[in-house]
């Protein structure tokens, strides 16, 4: 097979690759963004992003996504519809394997985000596309007049539970404490909302039904008491795993599988970089994810100025 090699390969493609991408591109670097499944990561499977600056009225993340792509390939990114298969970081350039091609990288910037927690219950593999869902946005409009369950408390769960009222007749937020941890004016919003209604110190223990998802099985964490609540869907939002298993034993990851980075964006090994959510444990944030992605474009361009030797006014 045939490999092409790139000065900046990009694998992923939310705010922070599309970010790194923009730079890379600006600084003449050519870069190549391997988008993986679907282009955007989850921002793209967001209704409205209210806390990105210069949208004093929200944006929508499929939209914002698009933007961050068109200004990407403006500047000269390619942008490549594919999926990593494997990654050798073992010698340089760093090889690149996708289902259809194989590339070389002088350097390399990790942007693959993370996926949805699963909440590890009897019902929940076999019954999702039938009731079980990580993404409101995608799958909301099919529960009109039903009633939904959303699992968690923090900001993706109360503002996709808000969307969700778009459609669905009652929206039961299951949270395992007595308060929720989202922003206070979404916790406002969902508190005034008629159609919300909380179901606190309770977790799932079961996703039930036959042919598609009938309902929940509860257990009050304070009572032991178990109580089955009837449901036509259950939204899963309990908190996120990152997308690493490509660089298991090739970069140094932390206890929970995040990829390890200094305040440069560098990972423990020369010349790969990391951004956004996969490297980011505290404020898993768009404004956060793109600030990194520039970053780590900076740092690519500075590694590549040294292996060939040209002077680079970046900072030492």
């Amino acid at each position: 097979m045939k490999e092409d090699v790139y000065e900046v390969i990009i694998i992923g493609s939310g705010p922070a690759g599309l970010s790194a991408a923009i730079y890379a591109a600006r600084a003449g670097l050519s870069p190549l963004l391997i988008t993986g499944r679907a282009i955007g990561g989850q921002v793209a499977t967001t209704y409205r992003i209210e806390n990105y600056p210069g949208f004093p009225n929200g944006i929508a993340g499929p939209e914002l996504t698009r933007l961050m792509q068109e200004q990407a390939e403006r500047f000269g990114a390619q942008v490549v519809f594919d999926e990593v298969m494997t990654v050798d970081l073992s010698a340089h350039p760093f090889k690149v394997k996708t289902y259809g091609k194989e590339y070389g990288a002088k350097a390399l910037i990790v942007a693959t985000g993370v996926s949805p927690r699963r909440l590890g219950v009897p019902g929940e593999e076999e019954f999702i596309g039938r009731g079980v869902s990580f993404c409101a946005t995608c799958d909301g409009p099919f529960y009109r007049d039903k009633s939904v369950v959303v699992v968690g408390g923090g900001n993706s769960a109360v503002e996709e539970a808000l969307f969700l009222t778009r459609f669905a007749s009652r929206v039961h937020i299951v949270h395992r404490r007595d308060r929720l941890r989202a922003d206070r004016i979404l916790q406002e919003r969902a508190k005034e909302s008629e159609r919300i209604e909380f179901v606190w110190n309770s977790v799932v223990t079961e996703i039930l039904g036959d042919s598609k998802v009938t309902g929940v099985r509860l257990k009050n964490l304070n009572t032991g008491e178990e109580s089955v609540l009837e449901a036509d869907g259950v939204f899963v939002y309990i908190g996120n795993v990152p997308n690493t298993q490509l660089f298991a034993g090739q970069l140094e990851l932390d206890e929970q599988g995040y990829i390890v980075t200094d305040e440069r964006q560098r990972t423990s090994v020369e010349g790969v970089f990391a951004a956004g959510d996969v490297q980011e444990r505290i404020l898993q944030q768009v404004v956060t994810a793109v600030g990194s992605g520039a970053k780590a474009a900076m740092e690519a361009e500075r590694f590549i100025a040294e292996l060939e030797g040209r002077a680079y006014p970046g900072w030492t």
